[in-house]
């Protein structure tokens, strides 16, 4: 392979990840999603090669413990990949190697999954369907991935009632919204994959309670672009918990400031208004209630990405972040967004972003949403170079992940 080439691939593999839950709605695992060009391109690799990039960029060079921390990283796999056992330089503790769907149970791919198996591998069987033919994977399966959206309600009944047979855990693929997920939680699936978590449930005339009113008010403060240093000092140090964990937050090594503060003050001299607007609004946003913690993950990396992807846009980096981190407002409060954004005072870039996903920054987080859920070839050709969001994403991820710890139990 020419180096031309090889650069051309590596600039055109996408990677990101999709989260996987447990019955408590707690993050289980992430499923690494990899295409190898976009639409409009040649496909100069083939899906051996596809994996290994993702391997490379993901595993060797970003590193396990960025993407997935302690969760489990489930990672598509060709039959190529299980029978040259190219698959061994990934740790064995918190990997889950997926068997894709076109892979036959030839008697060495069999022989293959025994022998990951006995390497210390789990194994997941992709958007399976029972069949005769293919019945003896299940014997070596840890997960069986069944995908919702391919079965009719009796067929999913009739499926379940076979797997159940087997010592495999069921797991519910493209659950989309929170009715399915309920309906697959009713019918034994340990496991649920899909962005169900971040589609609010409306309940039409119903409006937010006297508390969630309160923290939308608190935001609303927050963002008015009028407010005086004094005046976001005081508003932050009536909140006793906002002010402490705001004071935490600046202290820790995700910020990286220079010198310890010890006053709420200190710390808006040191850092500005529009920074500590944003960090006092993600840390509002830790503490709306029983959300599950993945969707705060999802606002600081829509937040961090939309925030360098408009500073390369020459757009306003403070909007960007301001428009990633309240895109899941609806979500966290289970309310329309045009109704939300009544009560906040953000100005008209933000609110045709957030309602319309108009205008320059509304086609930002419309990028920033695609590249999450692995629908790359909707993105629009030429906005920004595979790479840029490759590495933006998962630099986004990175800090999302220290910001995380840093709040530690008030995300949850």
């Amino acid at each position: 392979m020419t180096s031309a080439a090889a650069t051309n691939i590596n600039q055109s593999v996408f990677v990101g990840r999709q989260p996987i839950f447990d019955r408590q709605r707690d993050v289980f695992g992430y499923e690494l999603l990899y295409r190898d060009g976009q639409a409009n391109m040649a496909q100069v690799v083939d899906g051996d090669e596809a994996t290994a990039r993702v391997m490379v960029n993901t595993f060797l060079e970003l590193g396990i413990d960025q993407i997935a921390g302690t969760a489990q990283a489930f990672i598509n796999l060709t039959g190529n990949f299980f029978l040259s056992h190219n698959y061994e330089v990934l740790p064995t503790k918190n990997v889950v190697l997926e068997v894709l769907e076109s892979i036959e149970p030839t008697p060495l791919v069999m022989q293959a999954l025994v022998q990951a198996r006995q390497h210390g591998y789990q194994i997941a069987l992709d958007d399976f369907i029972v069949r005769d033919s293919h019945r003896a994977l299940l014997e070596v399966a840890d997960f069986v991935k069944v995908d919702i959206l391919a079965l009719t309600s009796q067929e999913l009944l009739e499926q379940i009632q076979v797997l159940k047979q087997y010592p495999v855990r069921l797991l519910a693929e493209k659950v989309e919204d929170q009715d399915v997920f309920e309906l697959c939680h009713k019918l034994g699936f340990e496991y649920f994959q899909g962005y169900f978590f971040c589609k609010p449930q409306i309940v039409e005339g119903v409006k937010l309670s006297s508390n969630r009113m309160a923290i939308v008010l608190l935001l609303a403060k927050l963002q008015d672009p009028d407010i005086e240093i004094k005046d976001l000092e005081e508003l932050v140090k009536n909140d006793l918990a906002l002010s402490l964990k705001l004071l935490r937050y600046v202290n820790s090594a995700s910020v990286g400031l220079p010198r310890a503060v010890d006053s709420i003050a200190q710390a808006v001299g040191m850092v500005g208004t529009e920074r500590m607007r944003q960090w006092a609004s993600l840390l509002v946003l830790a503490n709306t209630g029983e959300k599950p913690s993945e969707l705060m993950r999802v606002a600081l990396i829509r937040g961090r990405m939309c925030q360098e992807l408009s500073r390369l846009q020459g757009a306003s980096p403070s909007q960007g972040f301001t428009v990633g981190l309240f895109s899941v407002l609806d979500a966290y409060f289970d309310c329309e967004m045009k109704q939300l954004l009544a009560n906040l005072p953000l100005c008209t870039e933000i609110r045709l972003a957030l309602i319309e996903r108009q205008g320059p920054l509304g086609e930002i987080l419309t990028c920033v949403m695609l590249y999450e859920r692995g629908e790359w070839n909707k993105i629009e050709n030429g906005r920004f170079e595979p790479q840029v969001l490759r590495e933006g994403y998962f630099q986004s991820a990175e800090w999302a992940n220290e910001v995380m710890n840093t709040l530690g139990g008030e995300t949850r």
